[in-house]
C-alpha cells in the first residue's frame, strides 16, 4: 500500500494516501456494483460513513434511504450515530421515531449547496461537444428531456416555466428556466450560457434574482436562488465578482458527456475549489 501510494501520488497528485487507499479498497469490496446503480448520487463522505456500519443489513438500508431521500452527510451521520435503523425495527411507533428524526435533522437539510450539483452531467440531452449550438438549442434540448434534467438537478425540484416573463415599468425580461425547490421553499432561476461564465452573466443573474424577489416571490417563499449554467467556470469570477460570498448566486458547469472516472473526479475537485474561492 505504501509503495502504491507513492506511485499514484507521483503520477496523479493528492488523494492517494495510504489511509485513502485502504478506504478505496474497502469501498470496492463493500459496494462492487455501486456505479451501476442510482446510489452514485451520494458523496464520498457518505460512503466513508457507511463503511463504518458493520451490520450489512443496516448499511444497505442506510444506503437506500440516503440515496432515495437525498440525506445530507450530516443527516446520515446523525442517523447512524443515533441507531435510527435499529430504533425503527424495535419501535411499535415507527411514525413517532421517523417524525423525531426529521425534526432533528431538518437544519442539516437546508444547506443550499446540498441542492446545487456541480458539474451537471447532461449527456442525455443529445448535444455533442464538437457541435455548434446556441443557448436556445440548449434550452430546447433540456425542455425535451425535462424529467431527466430534474433528476440530474437533484432533490426537490419542480418545473415552473421557460422564458419566464418579468415585466418592469421600463422593460420586459425573460429568464431562461424557472424551477421551484419545495424543500428549500425557493424559486430557482437558471440562465443558460454556452460559453465560459463572465462577470456580466453573474451581474445579470443577480439582477434577475432581485427582480424576482420583488415582483414574483410569494409571502411564504424563501429568497430566490440563481444559477448560471455555463460551459466553464472561472476562478477570477468566483473570487472577485458579486458571486463572491453570495449564498443566493451559483455558477455550475454542465458537461455534455459522461467523462472517465478520473476526469470526472478531477472536474469535481476543480469545482470544489471554485466553490471555495466563491466563499
Amino acid at each position: 500500500m505504501k509503495s502504491l501510494s507513492k506511485e499514484l501520488t507521483s503520477e496523479f497528485g493528492k488523494g492517494f494516501s495510504v489511509g485513502s487507499l485502504y478506504y478505496y479498497r474497502q469501498f470496492y469490496q463493500t459496494f462492487p456494483e455501486i456505479f451501476a446503480t442510482p446510489w452514485r448520487i451520494l458523496t464520498w463522505s457518505h460512503y466513508k460513513r457507511l463503511l463504518q456500519v458493520t451490520n450489512a443489513d443496516a448499511r444497505t438500508w442506510y444506503l437506500k434511504e440516503a440515496a432515495e431521500q437525498m440525506w445530507s452527510y450530516r443527516t446520515l451521520d446523525r442517523n447512524i450515530g443515533s441507531q435510527y435503523y435499529e430504533r425503527l425495527l424495535l419501535s411499535q411507533r415507527k411514525v413517532t421515531v421517523k417524525s423525531e428524526m426529521e425534526a432533528l435533522t431538518t437544519p442539516f437539510e437546508h444547506d443550499r449547496m446540498e441542492f446545487i450539483k456541480n458539474p451537471t452531467v447532461a449527456e442525455f440531452i443529445g448535444l455533442t461537444p464538437d457541435s455548434d449550438f446556441t443557448e436556445s438549442d440548449l434550452e430546447k434540448a433540456i425542455i425535451g428531456n425535462l424529467q431527466k434534467f430534474l433528476l440530474e438537478l437533484g432533490k426537490g425540484f419542480s418545473f415552473v416555466a421557460r422564458q419566464k416573463l418579468v415585466r418592469t415599468e421600463k422593460k420586459d425580461y425573460f429568464i431562461d428556466l424557472v424551477f421551484y425547490n419545495y424543500i428549500l421553499k425557493s424559486f430557482v432561476l437558471i440562465d443558460l450560457k454556452t460559453t465560459t461564465i463572465t462577470h456580466q452573466d453573474v451581474g445579470q443573474m443577480d439582477m434577475y434574482v432581485r427582480m424576482y424577489d420583488e415582483r414574483v416571490r410569494g409571502e411564504g417563499d424563501n429568497p430566490t436562488i440563481g444559477i448560471v449554467l455555463c460551459s466553464e467556470t472561472d476562478e477570477d469570477i468566483a473570487r472577485y465578482s458579486v458571486l463572491h460570498d453570495n449564498d443566493r448566486l451559483f455558477a455550475s458547469k454542465y458537461m455534455l458527456y459522461m467523462p472517465t472516472e478520473k476526469k470526472l473526479r478531477e472536474e469535481i475537485e476543480r469545482q470544489k475549489e471554485f466553490y471555495r474561492l466563491q466563499h
